[in-house]
């Protein structure tokens, strides 16, 4: 059976450790000068090289020869997933005391320490703190915030960094050399940028990609998106240019077809994420869309929270109140009537725009109030009546109409929120629809009613958003 690609080319000494010399420069020094500390930290993302440079540190303090192959009687590996009780530690400290069986120190690695229990770590304090001369301790994590403040001051802490694209790329560009697969530079760069900091991860996937990839061609970009469930560079400029070009419909249907391909909307927005931080240099309007794109892996539902991050940036139409007070930079837009007429067209139900109606059944009904006689008052008590947990929030909100866009300022996130959950979004809708105003399309700002003086305005801007108000003096 064939070695993975990872492991046969994990680093054998310091020298070889990429990306990490802030902390190879120091350990090589500590070793030159046996100044070797009783117990080392070694904490990062995964796949950065600790359980390798662990491994190595152990058989340069003992003077031995690396070859992951190998196994030595004084250097132990325990995997603290599965022995993270305190008897395993217990056990541990009771070995401790025994002497090298042949090396100068007796050394424990303990990877993923963070998984160890509580009364585990009591367990390990005392002997972290003064273990006998013969012992050194190197733990290993990948979450040092699960760590006890007391196990961690009692340690040499090394933080290790994610790799740069760069350097990853340049590592399997030799890898590929050696190991004679065919793959485009542009290819090696996407397999670098997937994997997101880290080697061990970059490595593994140019060794699946070379199993799949056809003898003539090797490796591409094409075969990277299709087995990976990427969308093509091509399409993601595409969006990004649409956006732009606050070409909504463009937009909306690039989108439809991305995620009809069987693309997620978490791994769509995690490409355009890594596209437009290449951009911001030439293109900072571009740095509200980058923070906004980072919010949507954390959506319940990714695809439609793309949509709606997107929308918003690309829709040309904003009122003048509104950008005051919620549009940071050029380039974003508020208003998103474009891009709920488009959805309305792949969805009739959406909860967030109001069914469309043909205009001949709208002529010929006689319930169909116009925009023009919206009566706010009647919408509220007609929601008390009917839905008090929608009257509840809706009370507390106030209105702004213009032509047929409703916008309805929450005062707070936490209500706007409520409106455009989909339990309450549909409700609200219902309820226009029941009175009438089939005609209205909902905007919800997550701010007070601003000022209608200018002069106000301006002042509520600089001060963070506010309310007119009027006072009477007797």
């Amino acid at each position: 059976m064939s070695k993975a690609l990872y492991r046969k080319y994990r680093s054998k000494t310091l020298d070889e450790v990429i990306g990490q010399k802030h902390i190879t420069d120091i350990l090589a020094r500590a070793i030159a000068t046996d100044r070797v500390s009783h117990a080392y930290l070694l904490t990062g993302p995964r796949g950065v090289g600790k359980t390798s440079i662990a491994r190595i540190l152990a058989h340069e303090i003992n003077k031995l020869a690396y070859n992951d192959d190998e196994t030595h009687l004084d250097i132990i590996e325990i995997d603290a997933a599965s022995n993270n009780g305190v008897e395993d530690v217990r056990d541990l400290r009771e070995k401790v005391q025994i002497a090298p069986v042949s090396a100068s120190k007796k050394i424990y690695i303990i990877d993923e320490v963070h998984m160890l229990s509580k009364p585990a770590f009591n367990a390990l304090l005392k002997t972290l703190e003064e273990p006998p001369a013969h012992v050194v301790f190197i733990l290993a994590t990948t979450d040092i915030e699960r760590l006890p403040e007391t196990i961690i001051s009692r340690t040499q802490r090394f933080s290790f960094r994610p790799i740069s694209t760069n350097d990853a790329t340049e590592h399997l560009k030799k890898i590929a050399k050696l190991e004679k697969i065919k793959a485009s530079d542009s290819a090696l760069q996407l397999i670098a940028e997937r994997g997101d900091g880290s080697f061990r991860d970059s490595i593994s996937l140019l060794d699946q990609l070379a199993s799949l990839a056809d003898e003539k061609e090797g490796i591409t970009t094409d075969l990277i998106e299709s087995t990976l469930g990427l969308a093509p560079t091509t399409v993601v400029d595409k969006i990004l240019d649409s956006v732009e070009a606050h070409d909504v419909p463009t937009l909306v249907k690039l989108l439809d077809d991305t995620f009809n391909e069987g693309i997620s909307g978490a791994v769509l927005a995690s490409q355009l994420t890594a596209r437009v931080r290449s951009l911001v240099v030439t293109k900072p309007q571009l740095i509200p869309l980058l923070d906004s794109l980072l919010d949507v892996s954390k959506s319940s539902q990714p695809q439609l929270k793309l949509l709606s991050v997107l929308g918003l940036a690309a829709s040309p139409k904003q009122s003048t109140k509104t950008a005051a007070l919620i549009a940071p930079m050029p380039g974003i837009s508020a208003s998103i009537k474009e891009l709920e007429k488009q959805a309305v067209k792949k969805n009739p139900t959406s909860t967030h725009t109001p069914a469309e109606s043909n205009d001949k059944s709208t002529n010929n009904n006689p319930k169909i109030t116009t925009a023009s006689k919206f009566d706010w008052d009647k919408l509220i008590e007609y929601t008390r009546q009917k839905y008090v947990a929608l009257y509840s929030v809706l009370s507390k909100c106030k209105f702004e109409l213009e032509g047929k866009d409703l916008t309805i300022y929450t005062s707070s996130k936490f209500y706007k929120k409520k409106l455009d959950d989909t339990k309450y979004s549909p409700l609200l809708y219902s309820c226009l629809n029941d009175l009438g105003f089939f005609e209205l399309t909902i905007h919800t700002i997550p701010t007070g009613l601003p000022p209608q003086d200018s002069q106000a305005a301006a002042v509520a801007v600089i001060m963070g958003g506010g309310e007119e108000v009027s006072l009477e003096t007797a």
